[in-house]
């Protein structure tokens, strides 16, 4: 049975928000990364000239999408979140090497920092 006394309970509030504060940032620098990296970056991917390292749903089936559309910032952060919160791909699939040991990457921080809250809170509520 878990215990918990006042001292202890006051810890947890700063430790989940510190846990939010890494799994936000753990998100938006992965974000970066993937929108730096998918194609040569944005200026490449604006002239097109390298193939993309990420499958976006808009690019598999452009009937679906506007036209001429290009993945943007906002595309990359949906990817990363996805991935964080998933562990998986979810609608994009990466499609290179480096795609797909850096979503991996991405998911074992995510999955790593999850046990680690989840044993410190275990450890703080005894």
């Amino acid at each position: 049975m878990l215990e918990s006394s006042d001292q202890h309970r006051e810890r947890l509030g700063p430790l989940l928000l510190d846990a939010l504060n890494v799994w936000a940032t753990n998100v938006i620098v992965f974000a970066l990364w993937y929108w730096q990296l998918d194609s040569g970056g944005p200026q490449a991917r604006r002239a097109a000239t390298g193939p993309p390292d990420f499958l976006f749903p808009q690019i598999a089936t452009p009937e679906f999408a506007p036209p001429n559309w290009q993945p943007q910032f906002l595309d990359y952060l949906y990817l990363s979140f996805t991935n964080s919160t998933a562990f998986s791909p979810t609608d994009t699939m990466p499609l290179s090497r480096w795609a797909k040991m850096l979503m991996l990457v991405q998911s074992a921080v995510s999955l790593t920092l999850g046990l680690m809250v989840v044993a410190r809170a275990v450890n703080i509520l005894r």
